[in-house]
């Protein structure tokens, strides 16, 4: 049996330049929102990750016609799905699966799919989502492994909808529910992350009137059809935040291009904080660092807070730093799942609950260690990156799913890090990556 891993030698700094590719949670957002358009659509900037190859292959499996006319640039056609038909092994691939049901229920008035899967963080109920359907008019369904979702009795009609706590995945579902709705539908205390302002951008330009997006407050005025578009996913802020933190770790001297400097700045700021030099420009940002790390406390929040999905790689930053740092959790129950696998490597940290008392001044040593999670499996990479000898990370499956050619974009900055095939758990052979 064949399995992946990298395999790195630490101790250089990274430096150079390290381009960003299109946004993961945009990416599969737009393209389930394709089915709303009954039509063709170009989308432009796509990663080349497995989520994205994940949700792409979920619309071929129910009739869309998938093409690939570029680098990054797919040509979708949806006009002849069949909803209700996704398989249930593609769908428990991925957590953002859960878009079919709105996008499905939006066009067909009604949606059919398994639960979703993706990273396990503890307890990731989809009640706000369920909660927004029913508010449009649908009758839910929860059968063992299935969710059911039917409006055709009546149709779907808009709705004054109170998100009980800050949701994306809900406040996307419900955007794509109420694109061809009747009436108006109003989001209140609705997602601002800069994938729920990308995936109304998309939809505007398909046809839908959505305002409000980026607010607290979402107003969807329903319309008839959606048509087909053109469309480029924006740059993704977690992979530019996960190099910025892997430049500042190692010492390095790094121009991150292809960003918006603007969805950065929580990470930025507390860089600074941390005595690293931070210089913006139009579309890049400039990450160097020569001296110590300051300790720094940190809390993770739904945007434009400091993001969860920072948390991981955060924490091998302030293993390094000089001084007690504590990382507070403000979004997923068990996001610290990852701290075990740093220990390994020599980080003294300490959990209670969603806080993390982190010890600095930490020399990482090289280590077998694994990616219990994506962003846990690019704290282990910056880990390694750092660490004195060979550190190899299994699992890495999870890393692929959010950051493409992750190894060639910092072999280009300096690193040592190969991606290699392990047969038999014995023999291993290097793959060109």
């Amino acid at each position: 049996m064949e399995m992946e891993k990298f395999v790195i030698n630490g101790g250089k700094p990274l430096t150079g330049e390290i381009e960003i590719s299109g946004m993961k949670n945009s990416a599969v957002a737009i393209i389930f929102g394709t089915i709303l358009t009954e039509d063709k659509c170009i989308i432009e900037n796509l990663p080349d990750i497995s989520d994205v190859a994940d949700s792409l292959a979920i619309l071929a499996s129910i009739g869309a016609k998938i093409k690939r006319v570029g680098k990054t640039t797919y040509e979708i056609d949806t006009r002849k799905i069949k909803p209700g038909s996704s398989p249930y092994e593609l769908v428990r691939k991925m957590r953002a699966s859960y878009y079919i049901l709105g996008a499905e229920l939006g066009r067909f008035g009604k949606a059919h799919a398994a639960y979703p899967g993706g990273c396990d963080f503890g307890t990731r109920p989809i009640d706000q989502h369920i909660k927004g359907f029913e508010a449009l008019g649908s009758k839910i369904d929860v059968e063992s492994a299935y969710i059911d979702v039917d409006a055709t009795e009546h149709g779907l009609t808009g709705a004054n909808i109170y998100m009980d706590c800050v949701t994306v995945g809900a406040t996307i579902n419900i955007m794509l529910a109420a694109c061809r709705a009747k009436g108006i539908t109003v989001i209140d205390n609705a997602a601002r992350e800069p994938h729920v302002v990308d995936l109304a951008n998309f939809l505007n330009a398909s046809g839908a009137n959505i305002t409000g997006a980026g607010t607290d407050v979402i107003k969807i005025k329903g319309v008839e059809k959606l048509h087909g578009v053109t469309y480029a996913v924006i740059p993704d802020m977690i992979e530019a935040g996960t190099f910025m933190v892997a430049a500042a770790a190692t010492g390095g001297n790094c121009l991150i291009t292809n960003i918006i400097p603007k969805h950065v700045e929580s990470i930025s700021a507390k860089l600074i904080e941390m005595g690293v030099d931070v210089e913006e420009f139009d579309d890049s940002i400039r990450i160097s660092r020569n001296g110590p790390l300051n300790k720094i406390s940190v809390k993770t929040l739904p945007y434009p807070g400091f993001p969860t999905d920072m948390n991981p790689q955060m924490c091998v930053l302030m293993c390094l730093a000089n001084g007690v740092s504590t990382l507070s959790e403000g979004v997923w129950d068990n996001r610290f799942r990852y701290v075990e696998e740093l220990k390994l490597m020599g980080a003294k940290i300490k959990v209670d609950g969603k806080l993390a008392v982190i010890e600095g001044g930490t020399v990482f040593s090289a280590a077998p260690v694994k990616a219990v999670d994506l962003r846990a499996g690019a704290a282990m990479i910056i880990a390694g990156l750092v660490a004195n000898g060979r550190t190899e990370i299994e699992n890495i499956y999870h890393i692929q799913r959010g950051y493409e050619n992750i190894a060639e974009k910092l072999r280009g900055a300096g690193a040592d890090i190969k991606l290699v095939t392990v047969i038999d758990d014995s023999d291993t052979m290097p793959i060109a990556n």
